[in-house]
């Protein structure tokens, strides 16, 4: 059976729940965005669950969505499809959805209130986009990847005897 994951905001005004099959908060992205939006070391940590299983309570409609905007190569404007949930009331980051991927919901590890596992060693992603004052604190066994990387992040925690049934 997944873990059931609950979370809010600092302020209490959005709350959700979700269920989780990859609960190890591994994975640190250093990319503009996540650590503008929602990093406090220069990075946040996106965990994976099943959206069907998203219940939110948000009573006074705190919840906001924010979608990135960004530059392509050839100098070109575009916004992302995915829709970074936060409360505007507080402005904690919440959880992360994308359209290309319907069936997941990426909550931000910060956002959790249910007592995660401690993973048994980390993957740092986008290392291209830190900023310059960031060094990131590496573990032992720890891998790191400019963009990212090929394994998703149910194969990581599939690799490692960590899915949960």
């Amino acid at each position: 059976m997944p873990l059931r994951l609950e979370g809010s905001c600092h302020c209490g005004a959005v709350r959700f729940a979700l269920d989780s099959h990859t609960p190890q908060p591994y994975q640190r992205c250093y990319c503009t965005v996540c650590r503008k939006t929602a990093g406090g070391g220069g990075f946040a940590i996106n965990i994976m669950g099943v959206a069907a299983s998203l219940a939110v309570e948000d009573p006074d409609g705190a919840r906001r969505v924010y979608r990135a905007e960004f530059v392509d190569a050839a100098g070109e404007r575009f916004t992302s499809s995915a829709e970074r949930s936060f409360c505007s009331l507080c402005a904690a980051a919440l959880w992360l959805w994308d359209p290309r991927w319907p069936e997941l919901i990426h909550p931000f590890a910060s956002a959790v209130d249910t007592a995660l596992p401690v993973p048994p060693e980390g993957t740092h992603i986008l290392l291209e986009s830190r900023a310059p004052w960031v060094v990131p604190q590496l573990g032992a066994g720890d891998a790191c990847f400019d963009d990212y990387p090929a394994q998703s992040i149910e194969e990581w925690h599939r690799a490692r005897g960590l899915w949960v049934e």
